[in-house]
């Protein structure tokens, strides 16, 4: 395909029809007419041979070539943004850049006050933000993360990019704190008997110590399947049920969530939690200095020495 020959203009119609599902819409969040923005979605019509939208009743719905587009429309947009607002030279005090950062509640709750703290002290007109990843966004972490500043998960998910180790964590039992068994300990009978909140749990999702409990021929009874670590405590407390949590998420929980950690009765290997990133940015002046305030924040928020660059 020959770029010349394309009119990138049409990127933005589609990135705001995509997003609004509604001409009328979309032409009032780029500030155009309606007409205007209707041809241009009957050039994107011609241009991938689909309707793209689709009238139901008294609503519009995205075809199934749309709902792939949307997430790779974002994608390239962020890149081109990107690619315009490089400076050769970065001054943390004066920019107004937007940092993205994917992550899960559990970084959230660890680094996020910390994280934003510093930015807000170090560069006062820039934002943080923490958006959601998803077993999805996992598994194409190398095309996201052109869209993205970092992503912050534990070893064993992703290769091939850049990354710093952040801090360490391990992974503990928890039940409700009525629970009888949290009295005589936990046997590896329990674990395979009692009910469980799993998180991330599916054929490509899980977390490394669900996988490490099943590769010793530990199949949990799955209960509940939940993708906000946040959520368990709740899901645990005032049941018979038992899930894996990180130690430092529980430490930070109110003494009244009403669960209680527990060592694991399997040999379960530490939690290294990384930040990564797309190669292309090894260099990038703001990048580089954004990765810098993430690793110092980690340093603060657990106490660990500042992770090497």
């Amino acid at each position: 395909m020959n770029l010349a020959r394309l009119d990138l203009n049409l990127l933005v119609s589609l990135d705001a029809l995509l997003q609004q599902r509604s001409v009328t819409r979309a032409a009032a969040q780029m500030g155009l007419s309606q007409p205007a923005l209707s041809a241009s979605l009957s050039r994107l019509r011609r241009h991938f041979g689909d309707e793209l939208l689709t009238r139901v009743g008294n609503e519009y719905r995205l075809t199934p070539l749309a709902l792939q587009l949307r997430e790779l429309v974002r994608i390239a947009l962020s890149g081109a943004e990107r690619v315009f607002d490089a400076q050769p030279d970065f001054d943390p005090a004066s920019s107004t850049r937007e940092f993205t950062a994917l992550v899960s509640d559990y970084v959230v709750v660890v680094l996020g006050d910390t994280l934003a703290g510093l930015l807000a002290e170090e560069a006062p007109h820039t934002r943080l933000r923490l958006t959601p990843h998803s077993p999805a966004m996992v598994e194409r972490a190398e095309q996201v993360l052109l869209g993205g500043d970092v992503m912050m998960l534990p070893h064993g998910f992703v290769t091939d990019l850049s990354h710093i180790d952040l801090y360490r964590d391990e992974w503990v039992c928890v039940v409700s704190a009525d629970n009888p068994v949290a009295d005589v300990g936990l046997t590896t009978e329990h674990l395979r008997t009692m009910p469980w909140v799993l998180t991330y749990h599916g054929p490509a999702a899980s977390t490394p110590a669900a996988l490490q409990m099943r590769m010793l021929g530990i199949e949990p009874r799955v209960q509940v399947i939940t993708e906000h670590f946040i959520t368990v405590p709740g899901l645990v407390a005032g049941s018979d049920r038992i899930a894996l949590l990180q130690r430092r998420l529980v430490d930070l929980l109110p003494l009244s969530s009403g669960i209680r950690p527990l060592p694991c009765p399997f040999e379960v290997g530490p939690l290294v939690e990384a930040m990564w990133w797309h190669p292309a940015l090894d260099d990038d002046p703001e990048h580089r200095w954004f990765r810098d305030v993430v690793g110092r924040a980690a340093a603060q928020a657990v106490g660990s020495p500042h992770p090497a660059g």
